[in-house]
């Protein structure tokens, strides 16, 4: 099967995953460009290259970096002082590519060949101790080889498996803990259990009305900023 449009448009990002271009990520941001909803010129970390690059795919014209998602500038890593880590571990839940190391109360340390720069673990960090240093001159895909990319990509794809095995996981554990309990209970008292049961399908109700009010957010949110970008776009 021939790779489609978002695919080969996906294939042509840098995969720093850093949400800059008003998407949750690379494939997203790939998707929306297919679909019309997004300019090629929404991703800092491609710079100029990138866009190029985007255009070749897609045979949309070559057009400047939109400054509403930032500007191309030369590649940076994070650095954690240890002095002031405090192991928190948010810092590991933002980063997209497993690129920091560390548990809870422990202090955490970034591998430098893994961060692909991309300052998501700095607004979580409750003690600023994370810096960007750059780490080269140049900029785009001229600081930013395709093995960076496919490596960045792989550890990413990586970790939505891990993230969403670990999810199901832990919603298996709960089921059967409330499966143990009630049986428990229904031992004893059957009309304890009843009543046990009846708020466990509330709450699964109410869990699942949260869970659908999250994702209508996340889809507004991504529909506002696919609107602003087809602006600016029809703008320039």
């Amino acid at each position: 099967m021939s790779p489609s449009l978002a695919d080969r448009i996906e294939d042509a990002l840098p995969q720093t995953q850093c949400t800059k271009c008003g998407y949750a990520g690379c494939r997203p941001y790939a998707e929306a460009i297919a679909a019309g909803n997004a300019g090629i010129n929404q991703c800092p970390p491609g710079g100029a290259e990138g866009i190029a690059r985007l255009a070749r795919v897609t045979g949309y014209p070559v057009i400047p970096l939109n400054p509403v998602n930032g500007a191309e500038r030369p590649r940076a890593v994070a650095y954690i002082d240890a002095a002031l880590c405090i192991g928190c571990t948010l810092c590991i839940q933002a980063c997209p590519v497993d690129a920091i190391v560390g548990a809870a109360k422990q202090m955490h340390t970034v591998a430098p060949s893994l961060c692909t720069g991309c300052d998501l673990c700095l607004a979580p960090c409750p003690v600023d101790c994370i810096v960007m240093y750059p780490v080269t001159d140049s900029t785009g895909w001229q600081a930013w080889q395709q093995a960076d990319a496919d490596a960045a990509r792989e550890r990413h794809d990586f970790r939505q498996l891990r993230l969403k095995r670990d999810k199901q996981e832990n919603d298996a554990r709960l089921a059967a803990k409330a499966r143990d309990k009630l049986q428990a209970v229904e031992a004893i008292d059957p009309a304890t259990a009843a009543e046990a049961a009846e708020k466990e399908r509330k709450r699964a109700i109410i869990a699942a009305a949260m869970e659908r009010t999250r994702l209508k957010k996340e889809a507004e949110a991504q529909a506002e900023a696919a609107a602003a970008a087809a602006q600016n776009q029809s703008d320039e």
